[in-house]
């Protein structure tokens, strides 16, 4: 029987990350906002090695994965473990039209920044010329 108002044993031990918990992968947390000429994509990743995170546009999906080490070796006694580690992935769909070709990526101090430049619209006027 299920009750409510029992906690979770492993919440105490593991803290209540289960938000952040995708299958066996983890989802790190993401801001997406714009100016006014790109789209910017700011990734908490700390502890993530520069080499251990892949990013790739594929259409209007940005993907961000990879995998944090585990900082456990030569633990006795665990008491509390909230920071995740293992692989991570994250896929967003992007609200706005970017130009894949005009991406940059930077990890720096815990934060991946993904910069998409932004598409000019779609549809202009041409202004007809005289002859």
């Amino acid at each position: 029987m299920n009750d409510p108002r029992r906690k979770d044993p492993f919440a105490e031990l593991y803290g209540d990350f289960s938000d952040r918990l995708h299958g066996d992968r983890w989802r790190p947390d993401v801001d997406v906002f714009e100016t006014e000429s790109d789209l910017v994509v700011r990734v908490e990743l700390s502890g993530v090695r520069r080499e251990d995170v892949r990013v790739t546009v594929d259409g209007d999906v940005l993907r961000i994965c990879g995998s944090r080490a585990s900082q456990e070796s030569g633990v006795e006694r665990l008491h509390q473990m909230e920071i995740t580690s293992g692989p991570f992935d994250r896929r967003l769909v992007l609200p706005v039209a970017t130009d894949r070709d005009r991406v940059s990526a930077h990890l720096a101090d815990g934060v991946l920044t993904v910069t998409l430049a932004k598409r000019g619209p779609a549809r202009r006027t041409v202004e007809v010329e005289r002859e």
